[in-house]
């Protein structure tokens, strides 16, 4: 893992609806081929922060910094060409276009060439859609129609789609929600081998904590809008203000017990 290049800088975050406050003031960093994970009770502000950061949702103030470029305010999809990827928690892809054509029409789009208007548009970008089917394990699934696809291959596609895009910065919104128990580990763990092997620094949010304490290096927790805790998983599990607000002693305790910890 290649630490130690900032890739995402938050300063300050800050974003109100009315006289609720969604998020107050967040801070942190994140850095090259770092997986972050960001945590907190429903309605903690997490959706709300991932969409200030892709560009979804304007801050009231703070600062946003992506690989040394200001984005607060910018549109999302001048983030993403900055080389920001982006999946979401409901997958959404062309179900009657191929699963290589789902990828194709990403890479169009970031190469922009939609108006080549001289290339058969399902022949451009080919190859490098079939090294990104392979580099998710779906190298099989080329020509079957995306409807066909069951829901744990849908999101293997999506993650394939967000790698489209060339990006050094990964935002993961509850990307195994709806998926099986193995289905999640799977796809979490190809998610960190691919991150770490190519430098791109992932934020996820997750409610599955047993996904979080497998993969995340760090953990921030989120509550009321605030920060309320940041730290390497056996910190964040051994805060007793996250015990009380969020995770409850018996599951810090399981999550102890699976790592082999004292009882």
């Amino acid at each position: 893992m290649s630490l130690g290049v900032s890739l995402l800088s938050v300063e300050g975050l800050s974003k109100s609806y009315g006289g609720i406050h969604a998020v107050r003031s967040v801070s942190f960093m994140l850095q090259a081929g770092e997986i972050l994970a960001l945590i907190g009770p429903n309605g903690a502000g997490k959706s709300t922060c991932f969409d200030m950061l892709n560009g979804q949702n304007v801050p009231d103030s703070g600062r946003i910094t992506v690989m040394g470029q200001e984005t607060t305010g910018r549109k999302p999809r001048e983030v993403w060409r900055l080389g920001v990827g982006r999946t979401f928690q409901i997958t959404a892809t062309y179900p009657t276009m191929t699963v290589r054509e789902n990828i194709q029409v990403a890479l169009v789009s970031y190469h922009r060439r939609l108006f080549d208007f001289w290339t058969p548009m399902m022949s451009i970008e080919r190859s490098e859609a079939d090294r990104l089917l392979d580099l998710v394990g779906m190298a099989g699934y080329a020509e079957r129609p995306c409807g066909e696809l069951a829901y744990g291959d849908l999101k293997r596609l999506e993650l394939a789609i967000a790698f489209a895009n060339q990006p050094k910065l990964l935002l993961m919104d509850e990307p195994t929600a709806g998926m099986a128990p193995r289905e999640r580990v799977e796809l979490m763990r190809l998610t960190a081998r691919i991150a770490r092997e190519q430098s791109i620094g992932v934020l996820f949010t997750e409610h599955d904590m047993d996904v979080v304490f497998e993969h995340a290096d760090r953990i921030l927790v989120l509550n009321r809008g605030s920060l309320i805790a940041e730290g390497s998983p056996g910190e964040v599990r051994a805060n007793r203000e996250v015990q009380a607000i969020y995770l409850g002693e018996g599951l810090l305790y399981d999550a102890d017990h699976r790592e082999g910890a004292p009882a």
